[in-house]
């Protein structure tokens, strides 16, 4: 049985009309402490609550004092604590939403975490340009003609080999992060395969 939750993270709130339709039309929206300012601005209501509480204030937390779920480790941040209660709750589908926009460092460091929930969960980062996907084996994905895509790998000893892109990897390793940026899809899918991993990759929305 699927089960899908939005996190919103407390980066910029979304701006494009594709993350705010999932954050609109989920039932299961999993904030992150500092973001329940942003999401009553936006009129809309958490299903859970996660984190520290260190940006909460008294009201807030009388306020929904029924659905927040507190948790004091400093190890980990908000938003693994809400991926970790997800997955807790039997969630097997994420879309996380607000992770990015405000500070580059964070986002930076939201964006490789993803491949450590990937291990646990189907999960995706939303994004207000695009949408970024760690995947763990070999993937098809679907897309559109000048679609620009990076691929990111954390592992550079793997090995990459992609289909229907227009800068073609062929059994190839990506030593810096940025050799598999400003790719570009050559119709409606493409194929990454590799050994090793795991991948991020970045894809950006359909303007028209």
């Amino acid at each position: 049985m699927q089960k899908k939750a939005v996190i919103l993270a407390n980066g910029a709130f979304p701006t494009h009309e594709i993350p705010l339709k999932e954050l609109k039309e989920s039932k299961h929206i999993i904030c992150c402490d500092g973001a329940i300012n942003k999401l009553e601005k936006a009129g809309l209501e958490p299903f859970a609550i996660i984190g520290d509480l260190d940006s909460l204030d008294s009201e807030l937390k009388w306020k929904y004092r029924d659905i927040i779920h507190h948790f004091s480790n400093q190890d980990t941040n908000d938003l693994t604590k809400a991926v970790e209660w997800c997955i807790a709750n039997k969630y097997n589908e994420i879309a996380i939403v607000g992770a990015t926009g405000k500070r580059d460092d964070h986002m930076i460091g939201n964006v490789f975490l993803l491949p450590q929930y990937a291990k646990k969960v189907r999960v995706k980062m939303l994004t207000s340009y695009g949408v970024f996907t760690p995947i763990v084996r070999s993937k098809n994905f679907d897309s559109f003609t000048r679609q620009q895509v990076s691929i990111f790998s954390p592992n550079r000893e793997t090995l990459i080999t992609t289909a229907n892109l227009r800068y073609a990897l062929t059994n190839q390793q990506l030593e810096w992060m940025w050799q598999g940026t400003l790719n570009e899809s050559m119709g409606d899918s493409f194929r990454i395969e590799f050994e090793g991993g795991p991948l991020i990759v970045f894809q950006e929305y359909n303007s028209l």
